[in-house]
């Protein structure tokens, strides 16, 4: 799924009514009602709502293997796969694109208006486990890209 920076992907724009987005994904399977609500989607769709209805944030995770999956099945920017990949990798493939960014916590909000993250569960092995034994990921520290975040890069940084 393509991200549009500043706006959010395809079926889920920043401002939309929330019966909006769910006349187009359909229900909740995780939030209905709530401020969070998860959609069955592939990649993972997570839409964080405003008090008075519209979508503040829009937040896409990783897909991973499985089931049929591949790249095809992660979020993508200007041909860049955004997860399910090292998140130095992302980084870099996009500040060669000219993005910029400014480091997180967890990842790198860019000005484009999105950010790019890990919560640290995943590691080098489940990316290509028929090339890591145990001892080398334990070696291999870089993080797993595992998600995105669509929103004015102001929303990121409180500024």
């Amino acid at each position: 799924m393509d991200i549009i920076p500043e706006v959010g992907v395809a079926s889920v724009k920043l401002g939309d009514k929330r019966a909006d987005v769910e006349r187009r994904t359909g229900d909740p399977v995780h939030g209905p009602g709530r401020q969070r609500a998860v959609y069955r989607t592939t990649p993972s769709l997570v839409v964080h709502y405003h008090p008075d209805g519209t979508v503040e944030l829009v937040e896409l995770g990783y897909s991973g293997p499985g089931r049929g999956r591949g790249p095809q099945d992660e979020v993508w920017f200007d041909g860049v796969q955004l997860t399910y990949r090292f998140l130095d990798e992302v980084v870099a493939e996009l500040h060669a694109k000219g993005y910029t960014s400014t480091e997180s916590g967890i990842g790198h909000n860019f000005h484009a208006g999105f950010a790019v993250w890990s919560m640290g569960s995943l590691s080098a092995a489940e990316l290509d486990p028929d090339n890591y034994t145990e001892s080398e990921d334990d070696e291999d520290w870089r993080d797993v890209a595992e998600g995105v975040s669509v929103a004015p890069y102001s929303y990121f940084t409180g500024a």
